[in-house]
């Protein structure tokens, strides 16, 4: 073959390659500074599910994993929940709350919720300025034929455990759309927050 073919080749490889590597760490992110561990959790004010104010410093003397949702419209995250039902005891167990925050109700979830017995609480960010607040915006990441109903951005999903004095332990950022942290993480350092 002739030089120019295998330069062609050459070029066209490392520009895929190139692409590949674009599209797969566009998605990754950085722990905002408010949400490192060591860090106090941020004042923040939600709803629950019933519109009642909810406030992170109430969290304060007890353990909580508090996850950032993005709604019942994504997959991941319905799936996420689901396979956090089979860790729920475990972490209630350990005197630990179970939050999420999303900025829709999450009609789904609270469906899988109460098919397996487990009593999430949920705390509404309908505007979402919470996820302003702590960084957590992804702008443009809701799905086209969504965009009517929830908008166009929406959260990045996170993963937080915060101990009782209401200290970060342990934050996880997704670090694509799809990826979710391990419930058996969490409940790892769920644990090494309680022996600290």
């Amino acid at each position: 073959m002739p030089t120019t073919i295998y330069i062609a080749i050459a070029a066209l490889a490392g520009t895929l390659l190139a692409a590949f590597l674009w599209i797969r760490l566009r998605g990754l992110r950085g722990t905002p500074s408010q949400l490192r561990p060591g860090s106090p959790l941020p004042d923040f004010r939600a709803v629950d599910e019933r519109g009642n104010p909810v406030r992170s410093l109430e969290l304060h003397g007890a353990p909580a994993v508090i996850l950032f949702v993005r709604g019942n419209w994504c997959p991941f995250c319905s799936r996420q929940v689901s396979n956090l039902t089979q860790y729920y005891r475990d972490i209630v167990g350990l005197g630990a709350r179970l939050i999420l925050v999303t900025p829709k109700p999450l009609e789904t979830t609270r469906r899988v919720a109460d098919f397996f017995k487990v009593e999430f609480d949920f705390w509404l960010d309908r505007d979402l300025s919470v996820t302003k607040q702590l960084g957590l915006l992804q702008e443009g990441g809701v799905p086209g034929e969504y965009r009517k109903e929830y908008g166009n951005d929406t959260i990045w999903p996170t993963a937080l455990i915060v101990d009782a004095a209401g200290i970060i332990r342990h934050t996880e950022l997704s670090k694509h759309i799809s990826d979710r942290p391990d419930p058996r993480l969490l409940l790892r350092e769920l644990r090494k927050t309680l022996r600290s």
